[in-house]
């Protein structure tokens, strides 16, 4: 009928999470209340921004350099910052890559985004049709980039060392700076990682779930698979979320490589979350399902010698499967198998072949209540099917971008707010549609 509301779709959602840890989560989400912040309104006053002294007009967008280190002699470091300030008011959102410098799905995700399909009159970033301010940091660790390094110089890791200090090592004076000048006044931040060297992680966001405007964040980003894991200590998650700042880690392929289907995953996930929040045009992307779990564990190999790996990342295992073999080239006709414990995920893999004992093979996801409706999107390889990897990247696409109109809006009410009211009824139809502990859910 005309003028009829259209019915959301509700995604079934898959808890493995442990009952204690879930009911800590759903009292979090029950207990927050979103932030009602007046100068997000339609009728707020939207001025200029000054960013290290640059002016960037509403409607408008410019790259700025910003130093990690403040010194007068020597390399400062300065790492190129892209702020997009929209024509109204709204949130100001950080989406970062390179946090460590060999973890290269960020870089290109972000370097995507950049680009003129995309930034130009039309294009989805275009920021006259833009609410708020978003800032894209491709490389955040510049030398550690430059020299295809997880660290800075000095050798100690900038994801372990936040908020920082002015007067301590070099990393941790790095972190301060990027704290005081990128983060601390940041509304949202999307930090964009992959697996650390000799391993491959599976698509997948990291956040505390029950830290609940970080929760929300997850869920607008639009993966099938959300890890409830605590930040650790230094890590940006940790700092942001203890300032109350939604934080979310993407995790996706491997150091030093590019997988094209982790950066599509990132790049529309980036997408997804300024679509929710209403700060761009256009309708955000939903997963099939959505599985929220925790409870993962190492496979690690028992003794030394030659990895056979028969797996990759993303593939799903039914207890007893073989995820790897042993051999060593000193004992010949001996190896020994790694086998799946129970059925789930393998969310990482090792890909490099030299092993010793207590080394780690994989990466185990359990999957206790939930192995029947996650094995129905997995391909003829087992593994799992990612509903933003499929198709072409669209930065790929030979077509020309289509002019988006932009209805003005008759309500004062500031539209990150009203973004984040959906994406919490979201939650409660989830929560009322989501199966009872013993019962498996359908897709």
């Amino acid at each position: 009928m005309p003028g009829r509301k259209k019915k959301r779709r509700v995604i079934k959602t898959a808890h493995e999470i442990p009952k204690r840890r879930k009911r800590a989560i759903e009292e979090a989400l029950a207990a927050h209340e979103p932030a009602n912040n007046p100068d997000w309104d339609r009728g707020a006053e939207w001025a200029p921004l000054r960013f290290m002294r640059k002016r960037i007009g509403p409607g408008s967008f410019r790259t700025v350099h910003v130093p990690l280190l403040n010194v007068s002699m020597g390399d400062q470091w300065p790492i190129p910052v892209t702020v997009f300030h929209g024509s109204r008011p709204g949130p100001t959102i950080n989406i970062l890559g390179a946090v460590h410098g060999d973890e290269l799905t960020g870089p290109s995700a972000c370097t995507h985004l950049l680009s003129t399909k995309f930034t130009e009159p039309g294009g989805a970033l275009d920021p006259e049709t833009m609410a708020g301010t978003v800032r894209i940091i491709p490389v955040v660790n510049l030398p550690g980039f430059r020299s295809k390094s997880r660290y800075l110089p000095d050798g100690r890791d900038l994801n372990r060392s936040f908020p920082g200090s002015p007067t301590s090592n070099t990393t941790r004076r790095v972190a301060h700076q990027l704290w005081t000048t990128l983060m601390e006044d940041a509304d949202a931040i999307i930090d964009f990682h992959t697996a650390a060297k000799g391993r491959s992680n599976m698509p997948q966001v990291r956040v505390n779930l029950a830290h609940p405007a970080s929760y929300l964040l997850a869920k607008a980003f639009g993966a099938e698979v959300v890890l409830d894991s605590e930040p650790p200590r230094g890590s940006l998650r940790r700092a942001a979320n203890e300032e109350g700042i939604p934080c979310i880690t993407y995790e996706g392929g491997a150091a030093d490589t590019l997988q094209q289907s982790a950066v599509k995953i990132a790049f529309e996930g980036a997408l997804n979350v300024l679509r929710s929040l209403k700060m761009i045009p256009g309708r955000p992307a939903r997963p099939a399902f959505r599985l929220l779990a925790s409870g993962s564990r190492w496979l690690r190999a028992s003794e030394g010698g030659l990895l056979d790996v028969f797996v990759r990342e993303g593939t799903m295992m039914r207890e007893g499967d073989v995820v790897a073999t042993i051999s060593d080239p000193g004992s010949p006709g001996m190896s020994v198998d790694i086998v799946a414990p129970e059925d789930g995920l393998m969310i990482s893999i090792a890909t490099n072949p030299f092993v010793t004992a207590g080394m780690p093979v994989g990466h185990f996801l359990p999957l206790n209540k939930h192995s029947s409706l996650v094995g129905r999107h997995v391909d003829e390889e087992g593994r799992l099917q990612m509903a933003a990897a499929k198709g072409d990247p669209i930065w790929r696409e030979e077509q020309d971008v289509e002019e988006v109109t932009v209805e003005e809006s008759t309500s004062e009410e500031a539209e990150w707010v009203t973004a984040v009211f959906d994406l919490e009824q979201e939650e409660k139809e989830e929560a009322d549609s989501d199966p009872l502990p013993d019962q498996e859910a359908d897709s």
